[in-house]
């Protein structure tokens, strides 16, 4: 089964890095909204298998967004997403605010490929079992 992926940040570089890179390892880039109004409208339409949230959308929160797409936030767009953070930031930079999201798991995107993504769902439903 191919994976669909929503890519949600501010950088229009590196959405179009990150769709090229990820469509050539074989994920389908169903979206790559570059506010959270646009992600939430791209998530209700396409129900992608995982969300890829960048931390800091310019003036907005990625952070929220993950709440709200995953089902902690106030009932106006997703619910059970599966959601990774990305960031330039390293993890250990984030530990306190990732611990407070109900993300499946953290990606830098330096870091970023199908693979990394594949490992991260794969812990999860290992963590979830």
């Amino acid at each position: 089964m191919v994976l669909r992926c929503l890519i949600v940040d501010d950088n229009d570089h590196f959405l179009r890095a990150a769709r090229w890179l990820l469509e050539r390892e074989g994920i389908t880039v169903v979206g790559i909204p570059s506010t959270c109004s646009e992600a939430l409208a791209r998530f209700e339409e396409c129900r992608p298998d995982v969300t890829l949230v960048d931390v800091q959308l310019g003036e907005e929160n990625g952070l929220d967004l993950a709440r709200r797409l995953a089902g902690g936030g106030n009932g106006d767009g997703g619910g059970g997403a599966r959601v990774i953070l990305i960031s330039t930031y390293p993890e250990r930079d984030l530990t306190d605010v990732l611990a407070q999201c109900p993300s499946v798991g953290f990606l830098s995107k330096s870091d970023l490929s199908a693979a990394a993504i594949h490992e991260i769902l794969g812990r999860a439903a290992h963590d979830h079992c």
